[in-house]
């Protein structure tokens, strides 16, 4: 099957539900929606990685330096307070949204 693009407006809502479950590095964020989809997403890091650093930059994320898997440096994200807020909102506003498109699709 064909990779997709990330659906415009999700990515926040994906990269905050990863991290809500464990810290990670971009790499591993990466890795872990290809995971997640079955291979359906792939996110190039001129995506990713602007990303992370406006939600790093909103206060959503705090990001520590560390050893990775391998042993080299790498920056690991984690949710603050304020980005578990923000997870709940972008929840509740994308069951709102695959409702209204399924009610649509079931409709027509």
């Amino acid at each position: 099957m064909d990779r997709l693009d990330v659906p415009q407006g999700t990515l926040e809502l994906m990269i905050l539900t990863i991290l809500s479950r464990e810290p990670l590095h971009g790499y591993g964020i990466s890795q872990k929606l290809a995971e997640l989809s079955r291979d359906t997403f792939q996110v190039n890091p001129g995506s990713l990685f602007p990303a992370l650093y406006r939600l790093e930059q909103d206060g959503k994320l705090k990001a520590e330096w560390r050893p990775s898997e391998n042993n080299r440096n790498a920056k690991y994200y984690k949710l603050t307070s304020s980005g578990k807020k923000q997870l709940q909102e972008q929840k509740q506003r994308w069951d709102r949204i695959a409702f209204a498109i399924a009610s649509v699709l079931e409709g027509a």
